[in-house]
């Protein structure tokens, strides 16, 4: 047997840019011990596993050690991969996924995110959260991820993370987030737990911190930028208990798995 194999660079116009992620295209499921050895295999972030269905296609998402329940930068590559090579003709996808049902839209050169808003809930900033990030955060907030709010982008910029530290959180992974010099706000995203030390840019991120921006700047439409080193930006709104997530994508590479 082999599988279409397609890595993709997601939120990014520009070619090693943004976050890469790997789309295997399936006819039905493997079990889920070579899942993950496909994922562990490929080395990257994320693994997004689809099986293209124009009514809704069914998706999964596995980081090199583990499976995940929601990630925005490979369901864009996977959208992506569906409208070029299956499902052209559509401009609205579904996809059924262990987050419910997820959609992306596209629209022109963007796709778009159509994902749960996640807002955090307020926690204290304890002793133990400062030894853990190095510095005095202005507040946290507890979703899926713990967020925590920095004065300044340079402070976002200039944090060094203890991944051993961050690895001990009672959380997936961490957010630092603060207002953006250029762009609404700015973010990091650490999740050592899950394989991913760093990752580039993380659309579920976003779903906690697109609710907070929105309140605290008083407006539902947003540009956002994650500092990585390969960076990536994003497009975002608020609607209700829903987000919008937009970004551009750029294909790096396709193949197959023998």
């Amino acid at each position: 047997m082999s599988f279409p194999i397609y890595q993709i660079d997601a939120f990014t116009n520009r070619l090693f840019g943004g976050n890469p992620a790997a789309v295997v295209v399936l006819d039905e499921w493997l079990e889920d011990e070579t899942l993950q050895a496909i994922a562990a295999e490929n080395n990257l972030a994320e693994t997004a596993f689809v099986i293209p269905d124009a009514k809704c296609s069914e998706l999964r998402w596995f980081t090199p050690v583990v499976e995940v329940e929601l990630c925005g930068h490979a369901t864009l590559a996977a959208a992506y991969v569906l409208f070029q090579e299956h499902l052209g003709a559509e401009s609205h996808l579904r996809f059924e996924t262990k987050s419910g049902r997820l959609a992306v839209i596209r629209k022109e050169n963007f796709l778009f995110l159509d994902f749960p808003s996640r807002p955090g809930k307020a926690v204290s900033v304890d002793d133990s959260l400062i030894e853990v990030l190095g510095t005095v955060p202005e507040s946290a907030f507890l979703a899926r991820d713990l967020m925590v709010v920095l004065e300044s982008e340079a402070q976002v910029k200039s944090f060094s993370p203890n991944y051993l530290a961050i690895q001990s959180l009672d959380a997936f992974a961490l957010i630092i987030t603060a207002r953006g010099d250029e762009v609404d706000f700015v973010s990091r995203f650490f999740a050592p737990g899950a394989g991913v030390p760093e990752d580039p840019v993380t659309g579920s991120a976003h779903c906690t911190l697109i609710p907070y921006w929105a309140d605290r700047l008083g407006k539902t439409e947003l540009v956002a930028r994650q500092l990585s080193s390969r960076g990536g930006e994003l497009s975002c709104e608020l609607h209700g208990d829903r987000v919008l997530i937009g970004g551009e994508v750029v294909e790096y590479m396709k193949g197959k798995i023998l």
